[in-house]
């Protein structure tokens, strides 16, 4: 069931929903949390919606969309109300904010959280600087950014390494849940010798390369070298030196990886890149600080740069953006 509420305002929204949970039952039972989305208003939005609806199967939840719309129009909200089969598992509250409400979500979302429920805030394409100081994310116990959705990945991702604070997290980190469990598992079979160096291949603008890399060199306190490639998506490879040899997961098609490994016969892996809908399913799952997270935002700065491989030809188009 959809219904739109056109130039109304939150204690309307308010109301119809107190109607329709009289009309047709208890709405808010057995909701864990509400997600918050903060976004532009666009095309876009009906994807990250999507991913959302997805996400409540998992976690029933009250969804507040905040989608701004044009500054300089009116000041007005439109609002929609989705629930039922149009919801998932969740009621969806799309707030459309114009004019000078497009910058004051916070006054507009407060009214409709549920109450005594956690908040997880999520802004999937341009975050803010500081999610901590956002009025948003002043209100969340989580808050969920992604740097690979920014114009400028690498900047966002050292921005969010500056300013986090417990409770922030980003879905580049959480496209590499797979990545990190294989490479966990093959450290756990013989020989068991210490690991002296390594290197991360991947898109020179990949912020999940960027934090794998950082995460083997905060837990394995070994020099880690990064290299930049062109000729790829995402993370390409990573390659671990011990005495006997290396162990090197290699994934140049975004599809498939080989795990290489003395002594150990040559393994494919499925290592398909994470969509949107399974890491925010991840994410939801926990609501405390994520202190691998910031563990490996400052393994950061121990990164060792290494040569760009297989240099762009002239002319040729940069690959639409992906994850890891």
């Amino acid at each position: 069931m959809i219904i739109d509420l056109p130039s109304t305002t939150t204690s309307q929204v308010n109301r119809k929903m107190v109607e329709l949970r009289e009309r047709g039952g208890a709405v808010a039972l057995g909701r864990v949390l509400t997600l918050v989305i903060v976004d532009d208003d666009g095309e876009h939005l009906e994807a990250h919606i999507d991913a959302a609806n997805e996400a409540s199967r998992e976690h029933p939840c009250r969804v507040i969309v905040l989608a701004r719309g044009s500054r300089t129009a009116a000041a007005r909200i439109d609002a929609q109300i989705r629930v039922g089969g149009d919801a998932g598992a969740s009621e969806v509250i799309i707030l459309r904010l114009y004019g000078p409400l497009a910058s004051q979500g916070q006054s507009a979302v407060i009214p409709l959280l549920l109450p005594d429920a956690p908040i997880v805030a999520w802004w999937p394409s341009s975050g803010p600087k500081v999610p901590a100081q956002d009025p948003i994310g002043e209100l969340a116990q989580r808050r969920i950014t992604d740097s690979a959705a920014e114009r400028n990945p690498i900047r966002a991702l050292s921005a969010r390494r500056k300013a986090y604070v417990p409770g922030d997290t980003d879905l580049a980190w959480t496209r590499l849940t797979n990545w990190r469990a294989q490479l966990v598992a093959a450290l756990d079979l013989p020989p068991y010798e210490k690991v002296t160096g390594a290197t991360v291949t991947g898109e020179a603008d990949s912020p999940s390369t960027e934090l794998l890399a950082g995460w083997l060199a905060e837990y394995l306190k070994v020099p880690v070298r990064r290299v930049k490639t062109t000729t790829a998506q995402g993370i390409v490879s990573v390659e671990l030196e011990r005495r006997s040899g290396v162990i090197a997961l290699h994934r140049p098609d975004g599809k498939v990886g080989t795990l290489m490994q003395p002594g150990q016969p040559t393994r494919r892996i499925a290592l398909h890149r994470r969509n949107t809908k399974d890491c925010l399913i991840e994410e939801l799952r926990r609501l405390d600080p994520d202190e691998v997270f910031e563990a490996s935002l400052q393994g950061l700065d121990k990164l060792a740069s290494g040569a760009v491989k297989a240099a762009k030809k002239p002319g040729a188009k940069k690959p639409a953006k992906a994850g890891a």
